[in-house]
C-alpha cells in the first residue's frame, strides 16, 4: 500500500499534483506560507525573550516601582500580561490557520465529488475513470489540508507552551527581586 502510494507521489509531478487540486490548493499554500512565516517569527521573537528574560522582569519591576500601588499579585500580574500579549499576537492566526485548513480541504473534496457526478450525469456512467478521476482530484484538496493544519497545529502547541515556560520564568524572577 505504501510502496504504491509512493510510486503514484513519484509518477506525479508535484506541480501537476497541485494544479490537480485547483484554487483551494493554492488557497491552502497561501495559508501555508502565511502560518510558517508567522511561526518562524514567533519562534525568534521567544528565543530572544527567553535570552533577555532577566532584563524583562527588572523590566517589569521597575514598572511596578514607579508606580503607586503595593505589590499585589493581580499587579504584578498585569504587568506580565501586558508583556505577554506582545508574544502571543499572531499566534491566533497560526492556530485558525490549522483549524480552517482542514474544512477547506473538505471543502475542494465536496467540490470535486459534485464536478465527478455532474460528469457522470453528462456522459453517463459508461466510464467508470470519469468518477474515479474526479475522486481522485477530490482527495488531494483533502491531502494537502491535512497536510497544511498538522505542522501548524503542532507549532501552535509548541510555541504556546514556550511562552508559557518564559512567563513562569519571568514570574518568578519577578517575585524574587520584589
Amino acid at each position: 500500500m505504501l510502496i504504491s502510494l509512493i510510486n503514484h507521489v513519484n509518477e506525479l509531478n508535484l506541480i501537476d499534483y497541485i494544479n490537480r487540486g485547483g484554487t483551494i490548493v493554492y488557497i491552502l499554500i497561501g495559508l501555508n506560507i502565511i502560518g510558517f512565516s508567522i511561526m518562524l517569527w514567533k519562534f525568534l521573537i521567544i528565543m530572544i525573550a527567553k535570552l533577555r528574560k532577566e532584563a524583562i522582569a527588572q523590566k517589569i519591576v521597575n514598572q511596578l516601582e514607579n508606580n503607586d500601588r503595593k505589590y499585589e499579585e493581580k499587579t504584578i500580574q498585569n504587568a506580565l500580561n501586558k508583556y505577554l500579549n506582545g508574544l502571543e499576537s499572531g499566534l491566533n492566526t497560526v492556530k485558525i490557520i490549522a483549524s480552517i485548513s482542514p474544512l477547506l480541504g473538505l471543502l475542494g473534496t465536496v467540490v470535486g465529488v459534485l464536478n465527478s457526478f455532474d460528469a457522470i450525469s453528462k456522459s453517463g456512467l459508461g466510464d467508470p475513470a470519469i468518477f474515479s478521476t474526479g475522486i481522485s482530484v477530490a482527495l488531494i484538496t483533502t491531502v494537502a489540508g491535512l497536510i497544511v493544519s498538522i505542522p501548524h497545529y503542532i507549532g501552535y502547541n509548541y510555541l504556546v507552551g514556550f511562552i508559557d515556560n518564559i512567563e513562569h520564568k519571568i514570574e518568578e524572577r519577578v517575585i524574587s527581586k520584589l
